[in-house]
C-alpha cells in the first residue's frame, strides 16, 4: 500500500510532539488536492520543517482527518506490526484477568484507532469504525487469527461512527460464532447474543463498578434500570440481595436476563418498559427499593446536545430517588464522554435537594482496566459513576 506524505501548517505540530494520535482537517497544510485522496489512505506526517512526526490514515472528508497509528514514518503496516499490537495488548489483559472474558483492543489506547475488540473466549467481535481500518482489515484479521486462533469472529460494523466516515453498515462472521454464547464473569455465568446484542454484545467496562455493589446489596432489595441483560442485578443477587428487578425497553435483553437468571439459579423480576415511564408506574404503584441502579447509554454523543442530555440525565435520576426506601442507595451512571464527572456530581446534588433527600458520595467508578486511557487523548475516558447514600431529610 503506497504511503502519502502530509505536512502540518507552522506551531500545529506541538499536540503530536506532546504525545496526541489525531490531526484536524484545519491543521494540515495542503492545497485543494487534498480534498482528493482517498479515505484510509496511509500518510506520513510531517511538521512544518519537514520533520517526521509519525505513519497514521487519513480522511480528508471527517474534521478529524488523520490518525496515527505509529511515531515511526518507516514502519511498515502489516501483519507482523498488527501482531505485535495484539500480542501487548493481549498480555496485559491476561496479567489482569484470570479468565478470557474482556475488551482486547480499545481503541487509540491500545495503538489501533478505529478498533475495539472484544474477547469472548474463543470468539472475538471486532468493530471497525474509521475509513483507514477498514483498508487494513485483511492483515488485522489475519494478526487476530496468528495471535488468538479464535473459533470465530464477528465483526459488527453497524454504528453511527462508520456512517460519518463513509463506510457501509454491515456484519460478517469468519468461522464459527455460536448464538447464544455462554461467558463468565466474576463467579456468574451469562448468555448472550452477540449479533443481536447491543454493541459489541456486553458491557466489560462496568466489571469493576459491578463488583462495588457486594457491599450495599445484601439482603436489599434491587432495580436495575436500563438492566440490558440484567448484569447490575444478578451481580446483586451473587452478593445476597432479597430481590432484583430489571427495567429495560428490549424483550430481547430481558429474556437474556432471565436465561442467565436461571443458568446461575437465580431469580429476578422483568419489567419491559421505557425507564422514565416504568420509573413512574413503580412508583404509581408504591414500590420502593432499598438500591437503584441507572446506568443509562450514552445520552449526549454530540457537544450540541449537552443541554438536552443534562435534563434527561437529571429526569432520570429523579425518578430513581423517587423510588428510593429512607435510607436508600442510588448507583448514578454516565458513559457519555461530553457529561463530564463534575455535571453528574452537580445534576445528583440539585435532584436530592428536589427530591428532600441528604445525598453523601461514597463512591466514584470508572470504565476498567481494560478499557485504558490514553493520557494525551481526554475521549478515552469516559465512564463515570457514583455510589450515593441518599437518605431522607
Amino acid at each position: 500500500m503506497s504511503v502519502l506524505t502530509l505536512k502540518l501548517k507552522p506551531r500545529e505540530e506541538r499536540r503530536l510532539r506532546a504525545g496526541h494520535l489525531w490531526v484536524y482537517s484545519n491543521e494540515i497544510d495542503a492545497g485543494a488536492d487534498f480534498r482528493n485522496i482517498e479515505p484510509g489512505a496511509l500518510c506520513r506526517v510531517l511538521d512544518s520543517r519537514d520533520k517526521p512526526l509519525g505513519l497514521g490514515y487519513v480522511n480528508p472528508r471527517t474534521l478529524l482527518a488523520v490518525r496515527l497509528l505509529s511515531g515511526n514514518v518507516d514502519v511498515t503496516i502489516d501483519r507482523e506490526w498488527f501482531a505485535r499490537r495484539v500480542a501487548g495488548a493481549l498480555a496485559l489483559r491476561e496479567r489482569i484477568y484470570g479468565e478470557p472474558y474482556y475488551r482486547l483492543i480499545y481503541g487509540e489506547a491500545d495503538g489501533l484507532p478505529g478498533l475495539v475488540v472484544d474477547r469472548y473466549g474463543d470468539v472475538l467481535v471486532v468493530q471497525i469504525t474509521t475509513a483507514g481500518m477498514e483498508r487494513l482489515k485483511a492483515p488485522l484479521i489475519e494478526a487476530l487469527q496468528e495471535v488468538l486462533q479464535p473459533r470465530g469472529i464477528l465483526l459488527r460494523n453497524e454504528n453511527a461512527a462508520r456512517e460519518l466516515e463513509g463506510l457501509a453498515q454491515d456484519n460478517e462472521i469468519i468461522g464459527e460464532v455460536p448464538d447464544p454464547i455462554e461467558i463468565r464473569e466474576e463467579g456468574l455465568r451469562y448468555t448472550l447474543s452477540l449479533a443481536g446484542g447491543q454493541k459489541t454484545g456486553f458491557f466489560f467496562d462496568q466489571r469493576d463498578n459491578r463488583s462495588r455493589l457486594a457491599r450495599y446489596v445484601r439482603g436489599r432489595s434491587v432495580l436495575d434500570v436500563f438492566s440490558y441483560v440484567g448484569a447490575w442485578a444478578l451481580r446483586a443477587l451473587h452478593d445476597g440481595a432479597a430481590s432484583a428487578t430489571c427495567l429495560d425497553s428490549s424483550s430481547t435483553a430481558l429474556d437474556a436476563a432471565q436465561a442467565s437468571a436461571a443458568l446461575n439459579g437465580l431469580t429476578i423480576e422483568t419489567i419491559r418498559d421505557d425507564a422514565l415511564a416504568g420509573m413512574k408506574a413503580l412508583r404509581a404503584a408504591g414500590r420502593h427499593f432499598d438500591v437503584v441502579i441507572v446506568d443509562p447509554p450514552a445520552l449526549i454523543k454530540r457537544r450540541k446536545d449537552f443541554e438536552a442530555g443534562i435534563e434527561h440525565y437529571a429526569a432520570l435520576n429523579r425518578a430513581a430517588l423517587q423510588l428510593l426506601a429512607a435510607d436508600g442507595i442510588l448507583v448514578s451512571c454516565s458513559c457519555s464522554h461530553h457529561l463530564g464527572a463534575d455535571d453528574l456530581q452537580r445534576i445528583l446534588l440539585r435532584e436530592a435537594r428536589h427530591s428532600g433527600r441528604r445525598l453523601r458520595l461514597l463512591e466514584q467508578g470508572a470504565q476498567g482496566p481494560d478499557h485504558p486511557v490514553h493520557p494525551a487523548i481526554p475521549e478515552t475516558r469516559y465512564l463515570k459513576g457514583f455510589f450515593c447514600s441518599a437518605t431522607a431529610e
